[in-house]
C-alpha cells in the first residue's frame, strides 16, 4: 500500500503510516538485543525450483519474494486508540503472498487495555510457504518497531476468529506464517495487514519508521532442505484422526530448537519441552483429545524458551570470540612493536660486542696458558680418583656377595618356617580327626559336626558331643594363635526364618562352650546360614541329615592359613540347590556372649 495523507479534515484525526521492509517488522536499532524468529535465514541459498531461498511461487506462476537482502520500505497504517476511546473497526487485507485472504477487526479501547475482536476468511494452508509453517499469529506493530504476539489464529476450514486484548495504545496489525504459537519475533511471511477504512476512529498521525528484514529458512539452513520434511498429519495407527495442531506445533518447535543447538546450549529448557511434547503424545495414543493441547502447547512455550536462550548464548559466544580475536590482534600488534625495538638494541649490542671480542681475544690467550696448567693438575687428580674407583669396586663386590649369602639363609629358613607349619598343620588334622570329621581345605581345617550331636529341633549338645568337644578344646589349647569360626547350616525343611534362627542357635551354643573350656572368646566367632550352602541334596533324608550341621573352620599363623579367600555363602532358592561339599564359608563377626532361649517353633525333625 502507497504512502498517503489525509487532510485535515477528517474529523477524528491525522493519519499515521510508518514504513515497514517488505514483509517484515524488526526496528534496526533493536537488531542486535532481538532474537530472530525460528525461520529466519541468510538469503545466499536456492529452493529446489531454482528460485533463491524465500522464493514463493503462486497458483498463477508467479514469483513472489518472501524476503529481500536490502532493507525496503513498505506502508503501514497504524491507529492511535485513544484511551477509552471506545469501538472502532479496521480492514485486513491479504498481501501478495495470500491476496484472496481477507478480514475485519473491531478494536475497543477501555480502561487500562484495548479489546481486539478479529475475524478472517480464506486463509490458505501455511505450510504452502515451506514446510516448517503450520500455522498463522496475529501481531500488533508499534512505529518503533517493537512486536507483540497477540495470539495464534484458530482455523476451521478457511475462516479464523480471535478475540485478544493489549496494554498497546498505538499500533498496526498483520498477520504471518509461523512455526507454531509461541513465537517472540514475527517471520517475514506477512499474508495479512490492517487497513484503515473511513469510519476507523482514532488519532491517526504520518511516522517513517526504518525496520530490518527477518528473513525465513534458518531451519532449513541448519537441517539442510534435503532432511526437511513436512511433519506428518495424520495417525499412522488410524488414518481417520488427524494429528491435532497443537501437537504439530509442539513437534515442530522441539526441532527448531533443537536446530538452534538448545541441547547444547539450554538443555534444561529443551529437556522440559521434550517432557512435556512426550506427554503429549501420550495423551494422543491414549485418544485423550483435551490434555493433548495442553501438553504440546505448554511443549511449544518451553521450546520456543530454549531456542532463545539458546541463540542468545550462541551470540555471546561469538562476541567473546570476536573480542578474542581483537585482543589477538592487538597483542600480535604489541608484539611486533618490541621485536624492532629488540632489533635496534641487538644492533647496538653487536657493535659494542665487537669492541668486547678485541679484549677476549687478549684475556683467551692468557686463560690458554692457564688451562694447560690446570689440565695438567686434572690429570694428576683423574689418576688418583682411578686408583680410588678400583678400591671402592672390590669392596663393593665383597659386600655383595657378602649380603647374597645372607639372603640365601634367611630364604632356607623361611621354607624350614613354611615346612614346620606345614607339619603342624598336618599333625593338628590327624588329632582333630580323631575325634570329628576334619578336611583341609584353603579357609584352614575344618571340622564338621553333624546335627546328631543336637537334640531334635534343639541346639542344646548331648553329652557325646559336649564329651568330644571337650577333647578338640584340649586340642586347639596346645596350638596358641589359632582361630575358630564357628558355621551353623540346617536343611530346607521349615521356614527360612526358623532354619536361620536353629544354625545361629546352634553355632552360639559350639562357642560358648569352646570359651567355656578355656578357648579364649576373641578368637572364636559364630554365626548361622541356615539353609543356605547345603552339601547334599534336600529331596532325600540322608542328605538333609549332611545339610544339619555345624563346622568349624581352624586357621591361624601357627598352621600357616591366613583365611584370605572367603566368600559368604550364596542363598539359594528353595528347589534350585547347588551342592558343593563342605563349601568355604565366610569369616564372620564375633557373637556377643550370651544365653540363647530354647526354640519354641514346632517340632520338625532334624
Amino acid at each position: 500500500m502507497d504512502d498517503r495523507s489525509l487532510s485535515n479534515d477528517i474529523s477524528r484525526g491525522n493519519l499515521m503510516t510508518f514504513k515497514v521492509p517488505a514483509l517484515c517488522l524488526l526496528l534496526c536499532g533493536f537488531a542486535a538485543a532481538q532474537v530472530p524468529n525460528p525461520t529466519s535465514q541468510p538469503p545466499a541459498e536456492q529452493n529446489p525450483g531454482g528460485y533463491a531461498q524465500g522464493t514463493h511461487v503462486t497458483d498463477t506462476g508467479e514469483t513472489v519474494p518472501l524476503f529481500r537482502v536490502q532493507v525496503v520500505s513498505r506502508t503501514l497504517d497504524a491507529v492511535n486508540y485513544r484511551h477509552l476511546g471506545g469501538e472502532t473497526k479496521l480492514g485486513m487485507m491479504g498481501t501478495t503472498l495470500m491476496p484472496q485472504a481477507k478480514g475485519e477487526a473491531k478494536v475497543d479501547s477501555r480502561h487500562g487495555r484495548v479489546v481486539i475482536s478479529a475475524k478472517f476468511d480464506k486463509l490458505g494452508d501455511p505450510s504452502q510457504y515451506g514446510p516448517e509453517y503450520l500455522t498463522y499469529v496475529l501481531w500488533a506493530i508499534t512505529p518503533e518497531g517493537r512486536a507483540q504476539n497477540l495470539g495464534e489464529l484458530p482455523i476451521k476450514d478457511d475462516h479464523a476468529q480471535l478475540d485478544v486484548t493489549s496494554d498497546l495504545q498505538t499500533f498496526g496489525m498483520i498477520v504471518t506464517a509461523e512455526p507454531y504459537f509461541a513465537v517472540t519475533q514475527p517471520s517475514d511471511v506477512v499474508v495479512i495487514e490492517n487497513r484503515i477504512l473511513p469510519d476507523t476512529k482514532g488519532q491517526i498521525e504520518q511516522v517513517v519508521a526504518k525496520y530490518e528484514l527477518l528473513p525465513r529458512g534458518q531451519y532449513v539452513h541448519t537441517e539442510g532442505t534435503a532432511t526437511l520434511h513436512p511433519l506428518v498429519q495424520y495417525d499412522t495407527h488410524d488414518h481417520k484422526h488427524t494429528v491435532p495442531l497443537g501437537l504439530l506445533e509442539g513437534r515442530n518447535a522441539v526441532r527448531l530448537a533443537e536446530a538452534a543447538e538448545a541441547d547444547k546450549y539450554a538443555a534444561d529448557s529443551l529437556a522440559k519441552a521434550r517432557a512435556s511434547l512426550d506427554r503429549a503424545e501420550d495423551y494422543y495414543a491414549r485418544k485423550q483429545w483435551k490434555p493433548v493441547e495442553t501438553a504440546a502447547r505448554e511443549a511449544a512455550q518451553n521450546a520456543e524458551d530454549a531456542r532463545v536462550i539458546a541463540l542468545r548464548r550462541h551470540e555471546q559466544e561469538s562476541i567473546a570470540e570476536r573480542q578474542e580475536r581483537e585482543r589477538r590482534r592487538t597483542e600480535e600488534a604489541r608484539q611486533r612493536a618490541d621485536a624492532a625495538e629488540v632489533d635496534r638494541q641487538h644492533e647496538s649490542e653487536q657493535r659494542a660486542r665487537a669492541e668486547q671480542d678485541m679484549q677476549a681475544a687478549q684475556q683467551a690467550r692468557q686463560q690458554a696458558e692457564m688451562a694447560q696448567q690446570q689440565a695438567e693438575q686434572a690429570r694428576q687428580a683423574a689418576l688418583t680418583a682411578q686408583q680410588q674407583a678400583e678400591a671402592q669396586r672390590l669392596s663393593a663386590e665383597q659386600q655383595a656377595q657378602s649380603a647374597q649369602q645372607q639372603a640365601q639363609q634367611a630364604q632356607l629358613q623361611a621354607q624350614q618356617a613354611e615346612q614346620q607349619k606345614e607339619e603342624l598343620r598336618q599333625r593338628l588334622q590327624q588329632q582333630l580327626n580323631s575325634i570329628l570329621q576334619t578336611r583341609d581345605s584353603a579357609r584352614g581345617l575344618i571340622v564338621n559336626m553333624s546335627d546328631v550331636l543336637f537334640d531334635t529341633n534343639k541346639y542344646t549338645l548331648k553329652p557325646g558331643a559336649r564329651e568330644k568337644l571337650a577333647k578338640v578344646s584340649g586340642i586347639l589349647l596346645a596350638y596358641p594363635g589359632l582361630r575358630v569360626q564357628v558355621e551353623g547350616y540346617t536343611d530346607s525343611t521349615g521356614t527360612p526364618e526358623y532354619n536361620q534362627r536353629l544354625s545361629e542357635q546352634r553355632a552360639m551354643t559350639v562357642r560358648d562352650y569352646l570359651v567355656g573350656q578355656g578357648i579364649n572368646m576373641n578368637s572364636v566367632t559364630a554365626e548361622g546360614f541356615g539353609q543356605n550352602d547345603p552339601v547334599a541334596s534336600n529331596a532325600s533324608a540322608s542328605g538333609r541329615q549332611q545339610n544339619r550341621r555345624v563346622q568349624m573352620v581352624v586357621s591361624g599363623e601357627p598352621i600357616g592359613e591366613t583365611a584370605s579367600a572367603q566368600s559368604r555363602p550364596s542363598t539359594v532358592p528353595s528347589g534350585q540347590e547347588q551342592y558343593a561339599p563342605q563349601q568355604p564359608a565366610p569369616v564372620q563377626q564375633q557373637m556377643p556372649q550370651q544365653q540363647m532361649p530354647q526354640q519354641t517353633q514346632p517340632v520338625i525333625p532334624r
